[in-house]
């Protein structure tokens, strides 16, 4: 099952208008897949590049991210959201699936038969932990890792401590949780924004309404998680560049975890002021910005460095070649991908809402 979506406008540009004039923006497509061992997959892809994963939080989906997805890809990025087990299109898994590797060895088998070779993981929240964990597993075909409010670092590992020798404990990270929702649209600062966000949102709100017990095998398999600092440790030991990015006004996953995970990874740190732990969500021109601004630096030479692995060493290589060296030449993906990349559209743009500082590792 496929679906051609509407563009959404964007993007970030340094001279964005603000006065309705219509833009060139990337079209998305939305799909549902079927594995070779028939689980079925739903993910979202835009764009030709080099391969972004994008992978979503605890109860979200990749599409609900579609705002922040479309400008990423005009940087050169294939963005591709995939859901995770009992998420948006993609089943759940069997009786197993109370672990988290359950969870990360899927996206595993759901990257190899999209055909890509490497790929920059980017996750937020529950979806950070699975792709340091992929990442950790194969780190010779990880570009970079992008975690974005994540549950790893020894903070986050001691709060699961607690919840299992306290369950009491864990409806305070739900109400937490749930008061971070309601901060995401932006009903009275920007209403526009909070018409397309509950555009896509509703959705998937719905689905939870009528299958809550969905969500059952996710939350049981976080609480089962073994220590997080195992997986950072194996990013850090196998020299993957990891970028942090976390809300200093997150109160479900303190700001000191994010630090924390940085640290062991021997990553970049980049704090978002004011941010809570949906940031990214209330506002998605501001991750695309600070992708944006690390592009010049770790992050840009990360991708350089592994076109250069791949043999793709010329200065300014074309998007044929950089595909031709990420993914197989056959990849299903390039089937999927919206044969049409752009529309032209008008509508309200602005600049990032949020204000961030960076944090180089001492090395």
């Amino acid at each position: 099952m496929s679906q051609i979506l509407e563009a959404i406008p964007g993007p970030v540009l340094e001279d964005v208008p603000t006065d309705g004039t219509a833009v060139e923006v990337p079209r998305l497509a939305r799909h549902q897949i079927t594995l070779s061992d028939g689980h079925q997959v739903g993910i979202t892809v835009a764009g030709r590049g080099i391969p972004l994963i994008v992978v979503h939080g605890f109860s979200a989906e990749g599409f609900l991210y579609a705002q922040t997805l479309s400008r990423l890809v005009l940087m050169g990025f294939k963005v591709i959201a995939i859901d995770t087990a009992n998420h948006g299109g993609t089943q759940g898994l069997p009786s197993d699936g109370q672990n988290l590797n359950a969870y990360s060895d899927l996206l595993g088998r759901i990257i190899d038969e999209l055909g890509i070779e490497s790929c920059v993981l980017a996750g937020h929240s529950m979806g950070g932990r699975l792709v340091t964990q992929l990442a950790a597993q194969r780190p010779e075909r990880t570009i970079s890792v992008l975690l974005i409010d994540a549950i790893v670092g020894d903070t986050w590992d001691r709060m699961v401590y607690a919840f299992r020798l306290v369950p009491g404990l864990l409806p305070l990270i739900g109400g937490a949780l749930i008061a971070d929702s309601l901060f995401v649209v932006p009903v009275l600062s920007d209403p526009k924004q909070a018409v397309k966000f509950l555009r896509l949102a509703l959705p998937m709100v719905a689905a939870h309404v009528t299958h809550p017990w969905r969500l059952l095998g996710p939350m049981i398999s976080i609480l089962r998680s073994r220590s997080s600092r195992y997986a950072l440790n194996e990013l850090a030991n196998n020299n993957v560049p990891v970028f942090v990015l976390h809300g200093d006004s997150d109160v479900a996953v303190p700001l000191r975890t994010g630090r924390e995970a940085a640290a062991r990874a021997g990553g970049t740190f980049i704090v978002v002021k004011d941010g809570r732990h949906s940031w990214l969500l209330r506002d998605p021109e501001t991750m695309p910005a600070i992708v944006a601004e690390l592009l010049p630096g770790r992050f840009g030479a990360a991708c350089t460095s592994a076109l250069e692995r791949a043999g793709v060493t010329e200065a300014d290589p074309s998007i044929d070649r950089i595909e031709a060296a990420l993914y197989h030449h056959e990849a299903r993906i390039f089937s999927l991908t919206p044969f049409s990349q752009a529309s032209t559209v008008s509508g309200r743009h602005h600049r990032p809402k949020f204000r961030w500082s960076v944090e180089e590792p001492t090395l």
